[in-house]
């Protein structure tokens, strides 16, 4: 696993939800025009495993 290093003001933990071909996280709209960063925490399910919807 590797190891990230940030400076920021503020952290959230969210799950991505399936939109389209992709996936979307939602961060508050005063968020809106600011950087943000995206970390994955979890280890990619395996193909044949189950999600939970």
């Amino acid at each position: 696993m590797a190891e990230f290093t940030f400076e920021g003001r503020e952290t959230l933990e969210k799950e991505a939800k399936p939109i389209g071909g992709g996936a979307h996280v939602l961060v508050p709209k005063d968020w809106i025009g600011e950087t943000v960063a995206v970390v994955r925490l979890e280890q990619e399910r395996d193909e044949d495993e189950p999600t939970e919807e």
